[in-house]
């Protein structure tokens, strides 16, 4: 087989893609990543073929938009017109020019737009892989969003009206110009609500999160749930020797992330070591350094821009994160608790399953001042039966997702050689 890997976003987007590809290309078949410019040294490391889809100064103009986080608005930064009129077209003609029939399989996530016209124009088949669970729509199960009232005390008919409302005249206002313009160039007709049922593959979703985490009666009957995929680079199993030094330096210390994407968090790292101070704990800090990274952090309190989570999380005390999926499933395969701010997209959903779980506590990012991050770490770290619910949940964790992943991939080819028709829903 030809896989085609067609992730959107940050590392922690990127990451299962790659997993998965490993894992692909163990069993024989071709892989090749189209993503930014960025992610080019992490396919030649694996040995992929390669196509490029933005340069590195998109991505970097992209993390550096003030946007980016902001809970209501942050969908201008993400569906950026003048960037996605130039993403998708690249990314079909990537799939273009490297379809086989009867050979090729494109994996895309949640922001797949060019693979589903791709599919439809070409008859490629298409694996749609959601990441989290608020990629999903549901009306039995609705998820939290990062802004407004949590959408589970409307009735049913407000709640129809919303998801409708919000696909009509917000996301198509977005993703219908962008969406339509490469349809009329390779010859398909203009279509609405591009974010409803359409830009889900009729071939195959692929849920890459555990039931026990997040289900719901009402999601599409041919999208299949296997876990979460961890790939965090971590090929070698050898921590950057100054991360190494620094956690055999003392007790399990607090490590603190926001996501490989933030380059804006100044005031959170601040607060985070602070209330690491008062508590007299020690603070790991894992992020990109430059302007966010507090000049003078206390002691005991140490930065560095990046080690494998899967290395550093199980030798901590608690882990302070922003509730990205990829750093949540890092952390319940550590068994470590968990102290979540969430600020955008998926997190605030992730948040409240996990506080569900009994195995973090969420506080929003306008609250989280030194004092309130110092109260809820506090108690984080007293809950005597969290470790206990951390435990349970790691050796859930155990269980690898990744043979039946790719297994499902596999039949959506044996599916499509069989009946090579499109099919669209």
């Amino acid at each position: 087989m030809n896989i085609l890997l067609a992730p959107v976003g940050s590392h922690g987007d990127v990451h299962p893609f790659v997993g998965l590809g490993l894992a692909l290309k163990a069993r024989g078949h071709a892989i090749t990543l189209i993503a930014n410019e960025v992610y080019r040294p992490l396919a030649e490391r694996h040995a992929f073929s390669f196509a490029e889809v933005g340069t590195a100064d998109d991505f970097h103009r992209m993390t550096h938009d003030p946007l980016l986080w902001h809970p209501s608005k942050s969908l201008r930064a993400v569906f950026n017109q003048e960037l996605m009129r130039r993403f998708l077209p690249q990314t079909y003609r990537a799939i273009e020019s490297r379809y086989e029939p009867g050979r090729t399989v494109v994996l895309s996530g949640s922001l797949g737009l060019a693979p589903r016209v791709a599919r439809e124009k070409l008859g490629v088949p298409l694996v749609t892989i959601h990441l989290q669970p608020i990629a999903i729509h549901s009306m039995a199960s609705p998820p939290r969003y990062p802004s407004g009232p949590h959408l589970k005390y409307f009735p049913k008919w407000m709640l129809r009206a919303m998801y409708w409302y919000g696909e009509k005249y917000v996301l198509d206002g977005y993703l219908a110009g962008p969406v339509n313009k490469l349809r009329a160039e390779v010859g398909l007709p203009p279509i609405r609500r591009v974010w409803g049922a359409w830009r889900q593959s009729p071939d195959l979703i692929l849920g890459l999160f555990p039931k026990w985490f997040a289900t719901a009666p009402d999601w599409p009957a041919h999208m299949r749930q296997t876990g979460f995929v961890r790939y965090d680079q971590a090929e070698s199993r050898e921590l950057p020797p100054d991360v190494q030094r620094f956690l055999g330096d003392g007790e399990p210390p607090v490590v603190v992330s926001f996501g490989s994407a933030m380059r804006q968090g100044r005031k959170y790292f601040e607060a985070a070591a602070e209330a690491c101070r008062r508590l007299n704990r020690r603070c790991l800090i894992l992020a990109k350094s430059g302007e966010q990274i507090p000049p003078n952090l206390p002691p005991g309190c140490a930065q560095f821009d990046y080690a494998p989570f899967s290395l550093v999380f199980p030798r901590a005390a608690a882990v302070i994160h922003h509730g990205g999926i990829g750093t949540t499933a890092q952390c319940l395969a550590a068994g470590v608790r968990q102290f979540v701010m969430p600020l955008a997209f998926d997190q605030p959903d992730n948040a409240e399953r996990l506080e569900k779980l009994g195995v973090a506590r969420w506080v929003r990012a306008a609250k989280f001042t030194p004092e309130r991050a110092e109260s809820t770490l506090k108690s984080v770290l007293a809950d005597e039966g969290m470790s206990g619910r951390c435990a349970a949940l790691r050796e859930k964790m155990a269980i690898d997702p990744v043979p039946e992943s790719c297994d499902r991939i596999e039949g959506v080819l044996s599916r499509s050689a069989s009946d090579p028709s499109p099919k669209n829903l």
